[in-house]
């Protein structure tokens, strides 16, 4: 502790990084930033813009930034997005997913975690591209390799079936998929890959928003995971901590 204060008054460390390193986790007017998430779980804190105003977004990246050295945020709107490009300091690099809906801040130090192993990252549909790309942006914080497969859902078999190559390369896949739901079944049934469905609330009528496609996977007769409807940053981080464990084991 008292390195850590003899740091503060000399300057060398911030109040904000600080408290983190004492309690493992920042407190704002915004609320609290767990910054000890990623060395405690293996994958970062996600700051969820929904419902937060565009101010409190700002502070809480901000808080992030300064303890971890980034900050990802998802369900951004361009409110969140100009709010906290205003708050930050012009060095920091932003990279914003319109489609995903997400926001990823980096100090110019903020050197990256790398995972020596591949996500297969794969929709049925265009349609599924937004909540598969706020998977992939976690799946990049946490340093694993993505591979894309677009677009291939069960109403053409042959267009799955022509990327199995790809499919058994993995280490794990993601699978996104609206309407009932198929497309995980049948890559499960497919591959000897650890898959994780994903269902999306793309579809209409009966069971459209999301509610057929999870029951189907929920009730897949090949062994598969499933979280739930949208969630692309938990399905992300799920494939991420496999691949972390594929990677520890092959550092091994």
């Amino acid at each position: 502790m008292r390195e850590v204060l003899e740091a503060v008054a000399a300057g060398d460390l911030s109040p904000t990084e600080a408290e983190a390193r004492l309690a493992g986790y920042v407190t704002t007017d915004a609320g609290r930033f767990d910054a000890a998430r990623e060395q405690r779980r293996g994958a970062p804190e996600g700051i969820l813009a929904e419902g937060k105003t565009p101010a409190e977004v700002a502070v809480l990246a901000a808080a992030a930034l300064d303890s971890t050295g980034r900050a990802l945020i998802t369900r951004v709107s361009e409110d969140h997005v100009v709010a906290v490009a205003e708050e930050v300091d012009a060095s920091i690099d932003l990279s914003h997913d319109e489609r995903a809906r997400t926001l990823v801040a980096q100090r110019p130090d903020f050197d990256p975690p790398t995972l020596d192993a591949t996500v297969g990252l794969v929709t049925g549909g265009t349609a599924d591209a937004a909540v598969a790309g706020e998977a992939a942006t976690v799946l990049d914080a946490m340093g694993a390799t993505v591979e894309r497969v677009d677009d291939v859902g069960v109403a053409h078999l042959g267009r799955i079936l022509d990327h199995l190559d790809v499919l058994r390369a993995a280490d794990v896949l993601v699978v996104a998929a609206g309407r009932e739901g198929a497309l995980p079944t049948v890559v499960a049934g497919l591959v000897d890959t650890p898959v994780i469905g994903l269902p999306v609330s793309t579809g209409y009528g009966h069971g459209g928003d999301g509610a057929a496609a999870l029951s189907g996977m929920l009730q897949s007769c090949t062994v598969l995971s499933v979280v739930n409807v949208d969630a692309g940053f938990v399905a992300g981080t799920q494939a991420g901590l496999v691949a972390r464990a594929v990677s520890d084991a092959r550092s091994q």
